[in-house]
């Protein structure tokens, strides 16, 4: 059972201040967090690509590579790669490039992302959405399996019997499908035998497990070994020393951050009801004290198959102290209780 936290590495103005958080700033601040989240021993860092105001990585393997000379351990992956609106030779360099500084601790997590900024951005075409993703992923994987290739597609010039620079360290650069939740994107990294990542932001973590078993059984009639697949979870969370300072720290930040969205998508308005109905124990939102989050994250692995749970915090800007001390937390409080009963709980399976 892997534990670790993700990043949009946010720069929303401040709740009580009103002050924004330069991108500068706050990129800096995101790679003290990885190098202590290495520190106390998560198994993986992951930063969102986003092309707004309010989020300051658009470019997750170079933050990723700033950290990684000053890290040992912890895997480094983007969370996701908007994969539709990129180039895949320049994705595959860059995270291959992140490899080498890392020495084999790279991954991609290639999705479609949950914003649109990238396609006017880069010049492509919203209609073409599910074309680009499908191609761009095909090219992706080509790239992983060998150094020179021949491919061609409908939007991307064609590529004939070229070399692809550098090769990374590991043998198979790992790459994972993320998803929003849908069918389709479980049943793709299914057939394709790739790694699946769920967004569980919403609703009942439990629910999920369907889609989980229909991600094993299109792998099965692929002819995928579906024992050597792995699922996680992006869910939202924050960890203090007792579960209501970590409510009552939490949600200030949460709520500026959902209502911002909820303007521009429609949503209902987000208030503290809202907010504790989530963070029950059935609930969406992993927030409380250690043991409480722990027993959160062992029931998401016990009843739906996660493999991976990885904490997006924060939600919205939040002071670097206080997602240092939630980071330090999940690391030498939250994680040892996961990984010791999960342990027992397979152990007793076998």
């Amino acid at each position: 059972m892997e534990i670790g936290v993700t990043s949009f590495v946010e720069t929303k103005p401040d709740i009580e201040t009103g002050i924004v958080v330069s991108h500068a700033q706050r990129i800096r601040e995101v790679v003290e967090e990885i190098v202590l989240a290495d520190r106390v021993g998560l198994d993986v860092f992951g930063i969102g690509e986003h092309h707004r105001e309010d989020y300051a990585a658009s470019s997750p393997a170079v933050v990723l590579s700033a950290a990684a000379p000053l890290t040992k351990r912890i895997r480094l992956t983007s969370a996701v790669t908007v994969l539709s609106s990129a180039d895949p030779v320049r994705v595959f360099q860059d995270f291959a490039t992140l490899d080498g500084i890392s020495d084999g601790r790279a991954e991609i997590i290639a999705g479609r992302g949950s914003f649109i900024e990238s396609f006017p951005l880069f010049g492509y075409d919203l209609h073409d959405y599910e074309e680009l993703f499908n191609e761009s992923i095909e090219l992706l994987l080509k790239l992983r399996e060998s150094e020179k290739v021949t491919w061609r597609g409908g939007h991307r010039p064609a590529i004939h019997n070229l070399g692809v620079y550098p090769r990374p360290v590991q043998d198979s650069l790992p790459i994972w499908i993320g998803s929003g939740g849908t069918q389709e994107s479980a049943v793709r990294a299914g057939l394709l035998g790739l790694p699946l990542i769920l967004a569980i932001i919403g609703g009942s973590p439990t629910h999920f497990a369907p889609l989980v078993q229909l991600y094993k059984k299109a792998a099965t009639h692929a002819g995928h070994d579906v024992s050597r697949l792995r699922v996680g979870s992006h869910s939202i969370g924050f960890v203090a020393e007792d579960t209501e300072l970590a409510a009552d720290t939490f949600f200030p930040s949460t709520q500026a951050g959902m209502n911002k969205l909820g303007k521009e998508r429609g949503w209902a308005y987000y208030d503290r009801s809202s907010f504790d109905a989530a963070r029950r124990f059935e609930g969406a939102l992993y927030v409380g004290d250690p043991e409480t989050v722990a027993q959160k994250i062992i029931h998401l692995r016990k009843h739906v198959g996660i493999t991976r749970f990885m904490m997006y915090v924060p939600l919205s800007t939040m002071p670097h102290e206080l997602v240092m001390r939630a980071i330090e937390l999940l690391g030498t409080e939250v994680a040892p209780r996961v990984r010791e009963e999960i342990a027992k709980w397979e152990a007793e399976m076998e």
